[in-house]
């Protein structure tokens, strides 16, 4: 993290485990769509990064079936009872250390490398680890794109609710968070030599799920917020408060799904040809660089 500062929704709080159970309520069945659009398959290999909870993970084994394999790795894997899992578990870094021994089918990470400050290197890092012909499926939020967590500000509640919001994301970028890079992400993903790139954005704008999603995030960093000095503690308690009401019509950022995949043999790009006329005859001859 840039300066040095603290990870702010560290896994080992217990508002973690809330915030993974709304994100995947939020969320999975966005990420099942899309894993399922790119041909998710019995017999597939797949790696999870920075899985969090068991969620994503747990229903991609039940697709890939016995003679497939799931892995689902995470810096802290706290919130994934390995026991009881019916996939691979296990700590890693992304953002510095090798990737997992592969090659994968499928590569799958949701709001994870907007947090790692080595975030290009872990790209190329899952890249290198797709199968010719792989896939790479990648889940980021673009708070920039929708900065408010009440799109109807239509009162002192709803005003209070997007102040918190704005400091959140100062306290975010602070620490090193791109909080541009869910819409760079089909334009990195060709940079990476990925090919049939395809994107989409969802967020949802009100409900249960989201006010479960604010409240364990702003229990989560309210002390940050404090310490800051963007919010006081009573501005803190009031706000949870009208969370807790229901009155409040709660957003999340636009979450942009990319996914893209790793040329074959046959469709790798073609190498750059120049065409070239030879003055004393005219003859047009095509001509290619060695490699």
């Amino acid at each position: 993290m840039a300066k040095n500062e603290p990870y702010l929704l560290d896994n080992q709080q217990v508002q973690a485990g809330q915030r993974f159970d709304a994100l995947g309520a939020l969320f999975n069945a966005s990420t099942f769509r899309h894993a399922r659009h790119v041909g998710l398959a019995r017999g597939w290999r797949f790696w999870e990064v920075g899985a969090g909870s068991a969620s994503v993970p747990a229903w991609l084994a039940e697709q890939v079936g016995p003679d497939g394999h799931v892995l689902a790795t995470d810096i802290d894997t706290s919130w994934i009872d390995e026991n009881d899992a019916n996939f691979e578990v296990r700590r890693h870094d992304v953002g510095g250390e090798p990737p997992p021994e592969g090659p994968f089918d499928l590569i799958h990470a949701r709001l994870v490398l907007v947090h790692v400050p080595e975030r290009d290197h872990a790209l190329a890092s899952l890249v290198g680890a797709l199968r010719p012909g792989g896939w790479l499926l990648l889940e980021e939020a673009d708070p920039q794109l929708q900065p408010l967590v009440c799109i109807d500000e239509s009162g002192p509640e709803q005003e209070l609710a997007n102040r918190l919001k704005r400091g959140f994301r100062v306290l975010m970028a602070e620490r090193g968070v791109d909080l541009a890079y869910g819409r760079t992400l089909p334009r990195r993903m060709r940079d990476h030599g990925l090919v049939n790139v395809e994107s989409d954005a969802y967020f949802p704008t009100g409900g249960p799920r989201c006010a479960d999603l604010e409240r364990a995030t702003v229990e989560q960093i309210g002390d940050h917020l404090v310490d800051a000095g963007l919010a006081t503690r009573e501005e803190i308690e009031a706000h949870l408060g009208h969370v807790e009401s229901g009155r409040l019509d709660l957003a999340t950022s636009p979450m942009i799904s990319a996914w893209g995949q790793k040329p074959s043999g046959e469709d790798a790009a073609p190498h750059p040809t120049t065409v070239t006329t030879t003055p004393s005859t005219g003859r047009r001859e095509t001509v290619r660089p060695v490699t």
